[in-house]
């Protein structure tokens, strides 16, 4: 079976097991994540928002532009990449995805893993962060290469979203882009 195969599976069997039914039913769609199921890194964020419900795509909103513009500062596209989130449905109003949504939606994300073997995962943010390297503090840790307790590299970044209510994250959320490739090349000769 090919991977896409495989991750459309994955995103069947959530519906199928009715993963978290109080989110699934103020959503509109599921949001499982989308981008090149062999791609060497894989984004993680925290869970759909308003577009992203509407359109059952990842980071298409306000946060998904300034992602594509990151990614194009580092000759990256959508295509190169695998982007989804922990969460794959619109937690209402938007509020913080609890601890035991984002428990009951970890499996589905380890399989989806599992199939694309990303060299390096990039998780957006603390809800992101939290299942990789639980007890880390994203402000400390963002833009250093970490490894999480399975040996994976992780290289927690801070969320698109905060560009757009801090200016000043801005530019450290620029600055933390532009070291993925090198800590790619790093991570794929094994240091």
């Amino acid at each position: 079976m090919d991977k896409q195969h495989l991750l459309d599976q994955i995103t069947a069997d959530i519906l199928e097991n009715n993963i978290c039914p109080d989110l699934a039913k103020t959503a509109t769609n599921i949001v499982p994540g989308a981008g090149n199921p062999n791609a060497d890194i894989m984004f993680v964020g925290e869970a759909p928002g308003k577009n992203e419900d509407l359109t059952g795509e990842p980071f298409v909103g306000a946060a998904g532009r300034i992602l594509s513009a990151l990614l194009e500062s580092i000759n990256l596209t959508r295509d190169d990449v695998f982007i989804t989130s922990i969460v794959k449905y619109r937690p209402p109003n938007n509020r913080d995805p609890q601890p035991s949504e984002k428990a009951a939606f970890l499996p589905y994300l380890e399989r989806q893993i599992t199939v694309i073997q990303p060299v390096l995962i990039i998780p957006l943010g603390r809800h992101g962060m939290e299942s990789f390297l639980p007890g880390a503090k994203i402000g400390e840790v963002h833009g250093t290469l970490q490894h999480d307790e399975r040996g994976r590299a992780i290289l927690p970044l801070i969320h698109p979203a905060a560009a757009l209510y801090n200016n000043n994250l801005r530019k450290t959320i620029e600055e933390d882009f532009l070291l993925i490739p090198n800590i790619l090349k790093k991570v794929k000769k094994g240091n």
